[in-house]
């Protein structure tokens, strides 16, 4: 079993997107499910409604997973698991206030050492922690040997005990927190591989040391994916600006990766990925060479399809659309292109009386199946010549003077001269 653990507290982001396009490949390459655990523990930095929008980018991107999960309904299991910890004196009641725990830090900072709990709490007896009445939190104790765990992109770590830390499981509102709560959740979801950013190296030996005190032995494999430089690019936005999902998954996968082909597909991809071949420092995400992609894609998508992302259900709409992929890259541009054509025209600049007896022409005008055939028609009826004809004739018809062959564009625009020319 295989997670992709989101939290609701911030839009999706590429590097999120990321880790989620992974665990996907995997999880089919391995013949495992994969379930998406929201990690809303944190309540109130919660937004709402975040979580119905994650699932619905990752609908969006066809990720497949067996099951959604939120972390927060496992709250009454976290609880009695720490108890069990206490019980077993494995995790002690820790009465040291925040004001207490900053002037900790802030000494061992001024003496250029590593910060870790002094323990003054590990030592107190059951009566002295009965007879105290001040709020407290629960913190693991630190480990006596050191967490040594394999990463499959990044090699060997070893983590001494003072590092990992006797840190806080339950806070004062006995509500769990991250480390503690996700390495329960990975225990008792049966996870088998976990693939997330490197920002959680320490975070893994923390919760190894977690379920190792609970006796927990199945292996778990890591990797940690190597940072984007500007990770934080929201997906919402990316897909607002008009590229597609198909196209930033193929990126992302591309991103630091050595692969057969330039352009494909998520279920392409599942064939050839390994997880272990991709750059193991970190990459950069470049905008220009996303749309060089999505540039791709497009000019490969089925034309009606195409045409119905523009709002259309024809796909002389949709060839038209990659005619401007001669100037474009996104769905947004190519929208803003057909948006001119069918945007109402007042005049033309430098032809201002030509636009209005072209216009006046074109309004009385039979059907045309050929451009040139209606250009000869415009000039014998308005008895205008060259760029006096053509120039007022073309901006009417696209909205613009400059731009890919009017003959084309023509050919694929022709059923909708009511609509232009109004």
């Amino acid at each position: 079993m295989l997670r992709f653990a989101p939290s609701p507290i911030e839009d999706m982001n590429i590097g999120n997107l990321r880790v989620a396009i992974f665990n996907y490949i995997v999880s089919k390459q391995l013949n495992e499910d994969l379930v998406i655990r929201i990690e809303d523990i944190d309540m109130e930095k919660n937004i709402e409604g975040k979580d119905k929008e994650i699932i619905e980018i990752l609908n969006l991107f066809s990720i497949e997973y067996k099951s959604i999960a939120h972390q927060s309904d496992s709250l009454k299991y976290h609880q009695k698991i720490a108890l069990q910890l206490m019980s077993q004196k494995k995790a002690f009641a820790c009465f040291c206030s925040d004001d207490k725990l900053e002037e900790l830090k802030q000494e061992a900072q001024a003496k250029g050492n590593f910060f870790a709990y002094d323990g003054f709490c590990e030592t107190l007896s059951d009566e002295t922690v009965l007879n105290t009445n001040a709020p407290f939190t629960v913190r693991i104790k630190k480990p006596d040997e050191n967490i040594k765990f394999t990463d499959l992109l990044k090699g060997k770590f070893d983590y001494a005990p003072l590092e990992v830390d006797s840190f806080v499981i339950l806070n004062q509102g006995k509500k769990p927190t991250y480390n503690y709560a996700c390495a329960i959740d990975d225990m008792i979801m049966d996870i088998s591989m976990v693939i997330r950013n490197e920002n959680h190296i320490l975070n893994t030996a923390k919760q190894i040391h977690v379920r190792n005190s609970l006796g927990y032995t199945k292996e778990i494999k890591y990797v940690h994916l190597p940072s984007i430089s500007n990770e934080t690019i929201s997906v919402k936005s990316l897909i607002d600006e008009g590229f597609l999902p198909s196209a930033i998954a193929n990126y992302l996968v591309l991103l630091g990766n050595e692969t057969p082909t330039e352009v494909f597909t998520l279920e392409e991809a599942i064939s050839w990925f390994n997880i272990e071949n991709i750059s193991k420092t970190p990459v950069s995400f470049d905008v220009d060479k996303l749309r060089l992609i999505n540039k791709k894609h497009l000019e490969t998508i089925d034309d009606m399809r195409l045409s119905k992302i523009l709002g259309f259900a024809d796909s002389d709409i949709g060839k038209l659309g990659k005619i401007f992929l001669e100037e474009v890259s996104t769905i947004k541009e190519i929208k803003e292109k057909i948006a001119l054509i069918f945007s109402s025209k007042t005049t033309c600049k430098g032809f201002e009386e030509e636009f209005t007896k072209v216009k006046e022409c074109l309004q009385k005008a039979p059907f045309f199946d050929n451009f040139e055939e209606l250009k000869i028609y415009i000039e014998k009826e308005t008895n205008l010549k060259d760029k006096n004809s053509f120039e007022p004739l073309k901006y009417i018809l696209t909205g613009t003077n400059t731009g890919p062959n009017i003959s084309n564009i023509y050919a694929l625009i022709k059923n909708y001269l009511g609509e232009i020319v109004r």
